[in-house]
């Protein structure tokens, strides 16, 4: 599954820990999606995986998640998109 990613954000705060998002499409999926990363420490990450702009097909929103839950280069390359994002 490839991704393009068209936005990242990152804050951290002591009380929030990291807070990233990730605005990005994927090839041939007819809406945009955006992610939205948790963390205390940056080692373990929770997400919240939501359409953009407009509800689009469930059966392509479960593939992404899918691809979340089962691939870490996916995953990783959305949270490093928000760290990087952080450094800057």
């Amino acid at each position: 599954m490839k991704i393009i990613i068209q936005k990242a954000a990152m804050t951290h705060s002591k009380e929030n820990g990291f807070v990233g998002n990730v605005e990005f499409l994927v090839e041939s999926h007819k809406e945009a999606y955006e992610i939205t990363l948790y963390s205390k420490n940056t080692k373990e990450w929770s997400y919240g995986l939501h359409f953009l702009n407009a509800s689009g097909s469930e059966e392509e929103i479960f593939a992404v998640e899918e691809q979340l839950d089962e691939s870490d280069e996916f995953f990783d390359q959305l949270v490093d998109a928000a760290k990087a994002a952080l450094e800057e």
